[in-house]
C-alpha cells in the first residue's frame, strides 16, 4: 500500500485548526524517504546527501505536520542560529516544541563520555531557574509565537538522586513559582513512584501540564490518563515513546529503518485517539500538544495515520 499522504496531511490540518497538534519525535529519518519525504529533493549528482537532507526535510516535513518535538535541545541551550535554522523552514501557523536541555533537568550526570569532566557528578544547576530563563527562554523570546510546549524531561531517578519523593514535588514548586507564566510548560517523568496526587497538585497550582508518556518503566498512558488530577493544565501533552516494558536499544534493533509498522501497539493507538478528541470535561481543554516516536510501533507516520483513521471511524 503506498503512504497515503494527503490523507494524512489532510487528517493533521483538521486537527491543528482546532489547536490539537499532533506530529512525531524528531523528522530526520531517511526510512520516511518514500513515504513523507520525496528522494529527488535531496540528490545530489545522482545521490542522496544525508547533509542535505538533515538540513532541509523539516521544510517538507512541515507540509504535512503543524508540529514536530525537537530533541536536539536536550543536548544543548538553543542558540539564535539553531532556531532560525529550523523556524525558516516552516509556516508561522506551525508549532516547535522543545525538551529542555538536561543542564537544567538532570540531577545528576551519566557517566559517559560526552559529559566529560562532568560525568557522574551532581548537576549544580538542577531546576536553576534563573539559568533558565537567560539561556533557554531568552533565544526563544523573538519566536515565542511559533513555540508549542516546552517539556522538561527528567529521566529516571536512581536511589541517591533524590532521597524522597516529596523532595522533587517541593523543588518543582520552588522551580515553577520563579518562571515568567507565559509559556506552555509541561512535565515528563520517568519514575511511577512520583505519580501521585501531590505531584500533580503542584502542576496544577502552576499550570504545568504532565506529560503522559509512553516509556520502558511507567504505566500504559492510559492507565496515567485514568489517574485522578492527571490532566494538570488547560492544555494536554503525551508522547508516545516506547511501549512499556521494552528497553530502548531493543526497540531501535527492531525497527530500523522506520518505514514501517513492524508491532501494532492497539492500547497506545486507543489513548492517542482519545487525545486527540475534544470532549466537553473539566480540565480537557482542546489544545494539545502530542508526539509519537517510530520506536513505539516502527514507523510513526503510520502510527499516526491509524489514529487518525480510527478517531474519524468513531466519530458519529
Amino acid at each position: 500500500m503506498d503512504f497515503p499522504r494527503d490523507a494524512l496531511a489532510a487528517g493533521v490540518k483538521s486537527l491543528a485548526d482546532q489547536a490539537v497538534y499532533v506530529g512525531t519525535s524528531s523528522w530526520k529519518y531517511e526510512g520516511w524517504l518514500g513515504l513523507l519525504y520525496t528522494p529527488e529533493r535531496y540528490m545530489t549528482r545522482g545521490k542522496l546527501s544525508r547533509a542535505k537532507f538533515e538540513k532541509t526535510c523539516l521544510a517538507e516535513y512541515a507540509e504535512v505536520f503543524r508540529t514536530v518535538c525537537l530533541d536536539a535541545g536536550y543536548y544543548q541551550f538553543p542558540t539564535a542560529m539553531m532556531l532560525e535554522g529550523y523556524l525558516s523552514q516552516v509556516p508561522g501557523d506551525f508549532r516547535l516544541s522543545l525538551k529542555v536541555t538536561e543542564d537544567i533537568t538532570a540531577k545528576k550526570f551519566a557517566s559517559l563520555p560526552r559529559y566529560g569532566r562532568r560525568a557522574g557528578q551532581m548537576n549544580e544547576h538542577f531546576m536553576d531557574a534563573e539559568l533558565f530563563v537567560s539561556a533557554f527562554l531568552g533565544p526563544l523570546e523573538p519566536h515565542r509565537t511559533q513555540i508549542g510546549t516546552l517539556i522538561f524531561e527528567f529521566s529516571h531517578f536512581h536511589p541517591g538522586d533524590i532521597e524522597r519523593g516529596r523532595d522533587f514535588v517541593d523543588a518543582l514548586d520552588k522551580f515553577f513559582s520563579e518562571l515568567p507564566k507565559r509559556w506552555d510548560y509541561s512535565v515528563e517523568i520517568r519514575n511511577e513512584s512520583l505519580l501521585r496526587p501531590e505531584y500533580f497538585e503542584v502542576l496544577r497550582r502552576h499550570g504545568v501540564a504532565h506529560t503522559f508518556n509512553s516509556w520502558s518503566r511507567m504505566p500504559a498512558v492510559t492507565e496515567q490518563m485514568k489517574m485522578p488530577g492527571s490532566f494538570t493544565a488547560d492544555f494536554a501533552t503525551a508522547r508516545f515513546l516506547l511501549r512499556p516494558g521494552r528497553k530502548y536499544e531493543q526497540a531501535v534493533e527492531n525497527f530500523e529503518p522506520y518505514s514501517e509498522v513492524k508491532e501494532e501497539y492497539t492500547e497506545a493507538r486507543m489513548a492517542l485517539i482519545d487525545l486527540l478528541t475534544t470532549p466537553a470535561k473539566p480540565g480537557r481543554s482542546g489544545r494539545r500538544f502530542l508526539y509519537i516516536n517510530n520506536r513505539l510501533e516502527g514507523c510513526a507516520l503510520w502510527t499516526i495515520y491509524a489514529a487518525i483513521t480510527g478517531l474519524i471511524a468513531k466519530r458519529p
